[in-house]
C-alpha cells in the first residue's frame, strides 16, 4: 500500500465520519479537498440497490448537465460517403467508412464516442471486441446509432454524455471541475442526481439510492446525506 501523503491526510480529517445535510455544505468541502496544483474534476459515487446481472435491473442512459463537465470530446461518425458533409460540418473531429473501421480494427482509436448511422451497425458487428471493453460501442440506446447526424453531434457537443452503473450497481462518472462556481457544481449533481432517479430500473425493489459520495479527482469521499436533493 503506498504512502498517504500530509495532504490527503488532512484532507480525510475535514471529511471522515461526517454527513452533509445539505449541498451547500457538501460543496464547500469539496472545494476545500482540492488543493493540488492542477484543476481536479469532481466526482458522484452513486451505490444503488441494482443486481446489474438481470436485464431488468440494469442502468445504461444518457445526461447533459447544464454546464457541463468542462472537458471537449473528440467524436468520430461512421457513415456513407454522402453524410460526410453533414457530419463534418456539424461538428464530427473525425469522419469515415471502410477506412476508418480498418482503423478501429487495428487498435488506432483517436476518438472519445463514436456515433454512427444504423446501416453501417453491421459492419460494425466484428469491431465489438475493440470498442466493447473501451465502452464506445454505439448503441441506440445510448443516441450513438442515429439518423439525425447533425441534431445528435450537436447534442454531444453541448456536453450530453452516457453514463452505466458497474457489475456491482455503482454508477462512478463526473459532473464537473473544481473550478467551477458551487451553483455550477450544485446544478450538474442536481441534474445528474435526478437524471439517475428518473432511470430507475423497473426490476428495482424497495430502496433504490443505499449511498452517495463525492470526490475531486485526489480528494477524500465526502458523504451525502440521502435526502440532500428535497
Amino acid at each position: 500500500m503506498g504512502k498517504i501523503s500530509r495532504r490527503h491526510k488532512e484532507n480525510i480529517k475535514k471529511t471522515k465520519n461526517t454527513l452533509y445535510l445539505n449541498l451547500d455544505e457538501a460543496i464547500t468541502a469539496l472545494k476545500e479537498t482540492a488543493n493540488t496544483k492542477f484543476v481536479e474534476s469532481v466526482e458522484l459515487h452513486a451505490n444503488l440497490n441494482i443486481d446489474p446481472k438481470y436485464a431488468d435491473q440494469q442502468l445504461r442512459t444518457t445526461v447533459t448537465l447544464p454546464n457541463g463537465v468542462g472537458k471537449q470530446i473528440k467524436i468520430a461518425v461512421l457513415t456513407d460517403e454522402d453524410n460526410f458533409g453533414e457530419a463534418t460540418s456539424a461538428g464530427a473531429d473525425i469522419v469515415g467508412n471502410d477506412d476508418l473501421i480498418d482503423q478501429i480494427n487495428q487498435g488506432n482509436i483517436g476518438f472519445d464516442l463514436l456515433i454512427t448511422t444504423p446501416n453501417m451497425m453491421p459492419k460494425l458487428a466484428k469491431l465489438g471486441r475493440v470498442l466493447g471493453p473501451k465502452g464506445l460501442m454505439p448503441s441506440p440506446k445510448s443516441g450513438t446509432v442515429t439518423t439525425t447526424l447533425e441534431s445528435t453531434l450537436t447534442e454531444f457537443k453541448k456536453g450530453k454524455f452516457e453514463y452505466k452503473a458497474d457489475k456491482t450497481g455503482i454508477v462512478h462518472v463526473s459532473f464537473g471541475k473544481s473550478n467551477f462556481t458551487d451553483v455550477q457544481l450544485i446544478e450538474n449533481l442536481t441534474a445528474l442526481y435526478k437524471s439517475i432517479e428518473q432511470n430507475r430500473p423497473s426490476g428495482v425493489k424497495g430502496k433504490y439510492f443505499k449511498s452517495l459520495f463525492i470526490c475531486t479527482t485526489m480528494g477524500s469521499s465526502i458523504k451525502l446525506d440521502l435526502n440532500s436533493f428535497e
